[in-house]
């Protein structure tokens, strides 16, 4: 097994904390207190460093997709429903009752939006793209407003308005 290592990166929406092996990321996610910290492996992987930069891609509006491979540790439904999450268009938005859809199970919206909260890669599968069935914001567990200003970048990059939301 690959050793696991942990890196920070400051972005416009907080702290990120980014962890990954040599081969693959397997989390992104926001950092809010000092209890989220982790103090893993020193050092930083190429594919971490890949990360950083896709990521500054992003927030500067320069990228929509991410190349680095990813990993997270999952069921069957959950890696269906996270690898339905990575084809919604950058700047687009779908219901949880699509996803449920999508997944070939419109009675499973609930589990849709369980396994969208288990998901450990903010940003770069993007959960955050997901909304209520009456278009409202809702479940991001990096909060709404995040999820606000996601989207908003997104259709800012797309449009050139900032009117979304």
């Amino acid at each position: 097994m690959s050793a696991l290592y942990y890196t920070y990166y400051q972005s416009p929406l907080g702290m990120l904390k980014m962890g990954g092996t040599d081969t693959y990321i397997a989390e992104l996610s926001y950092v809010d207190n000092q209890e989220q910290v982790t103090h893993g492996e020193p050092g930083i992987s190429e594919i971490m460093h890949q990360c950083t930069e896709e990521l500054i891609e992003f927030f500067n509006g320069k990228r929509r997709t991410f190349d680095i491979p990813v990993y997270q540790d999952g069921t069957v439904f959950q890696q269906k429903v996270w690898s339905e999450l990575i084809n919604i268009p950058f700047g687009k938005t779908i219901t949880y009752l699509e996803q449920a859809k999508r997944v070939g199970d419109v009675k499973a919206i609930r589990a849709v939006a369980s396994t969208n909260g288990k998901n450990k890669l903010a940003i770069i599968v993007p959960c955050h793209r997901v909304i209520g069935s009456d278009k409202s914001l809702i479940g991001y567990g990096g909060g709404l407003w995040r999820k606000k200003w996601l989207l908003q970048h997104e259709f800012k990059i797309m449009h050139g308005v900032q009117t979304l939301f």
